[in-house]
């Protein structure tokens, strides 16, 4: 208490001179309608700017959460157009659907290497497997091939041992995709029959005969095509749809199927 009273003491004079602003200022709007209309303008215009800087403060840390939902409804968005045969779809019911969708983060990324990984953050617990695929909100990224209770990693489309069945959007012309390590922005098909009637933009999908991948995930788009050494097939160069440098939220795609269909073959 003693040093209030000090505090007060030592400032009496600044705290008068501060007294008597007020009240000065109180008298002066509160008596004039025109500089009460002027503070009333300027208090509502601060605190709207004071309003709007912590709405957007607060969206900005809303982000994470945000992305989530959009993350999340897409995955169901994407569950519903893979297994669109059918007239009513309940995930839980592994026996009727095709490909269960994992939304999922990246959490590391090569693309500098000749045989480039990615790692995310869904493992064994969120029912992953080896061999599922993995896209993302524009196209294929790559294959898992190793996996742990909460994390997996796949072997990146950037990788020279990544090979996929990939076919023409506007035809069933299909070729084998891989890549040659040189530019990370575009990827090779071979194998291409020479008499696919082949133009330059044209859309590459999955061709859906490895069955990691439903058929028509978006790949890339024909950059350039000539014919091989054996003059029978085309080889092309593919412009990656996905900027593999700049990958973030995914999704893996498992088959269900794909155990029975295997099945089949032993």
């Amino acid at each position: 208490m003693q040093r209030i009273i000090y505090f007060l003491i030592r400032n009496k004079d600044f705290i008068l001179f501060l007294s008597l602003l007020t009240i000065s200022l109180s008298i002066n709007i509160n008596y004039n309608e025109y500089n009460k209309s002027k503070f009333l303008n300027s208090s509502n215009s601060l605190f709207s700017s004071l309003y709007d800087t912590k709405l957007i403060i607060s969206k900005y840390f809303n982000l994470e959460y945000q992305n989530k939902l959009l993350a999340e409804e897409n995955r169901n968005l994407r569950f519903l157009v893979y297994n669109s045969r059918n007239e009513q779809i309940k995930e839980s019911d592994l026996l009727k659907i095709n490909f269960n969708v994992t939304s999922t983060s990246v959490i590391k990324n090569s693309y500098s290497y000749s045989n480039n990984f990615v790692t995310i953050n869904v493992g064994e617990k969120d029912s992953i497997e080896i061999d599922n695929g993995v896209i993302s909100s524009i196209g294929v990224v790559g294959i898992i091939d190793k996996i742990s209770p909460n994390y997996s990693r796949f072997i990146s489309i950037l990788n020279t041992n990544f090979l996929l069945n990939a076919k023409f959007k506007k035809s069933n012309y299909f070729g084998v995709l891989s890549w040659n390590g040189i530019n990370i922005n575009k990827v090779q098909l071979k194998d291409v029959p020479k008499q696919a009637n082949v133009l330059i933009g044209d859309t590459i999908v999955t061709g859906g005969n490895s069955l990691i991948f439903p058929k028509g995930i978006l790949i890339g788009y024909v950059d350039s095509f000539k014919l091989d050494n054996s003059e029978n097939y085309l080889e092309l160069e593919i412009n990656l749809a996905t900027d593999m440098t700049n990958i973030e939220n995914l999704y893996v795609l498992k088959n269900n199927n794909i155990k029975e269909i295997n099945s089949l073959d032993e």
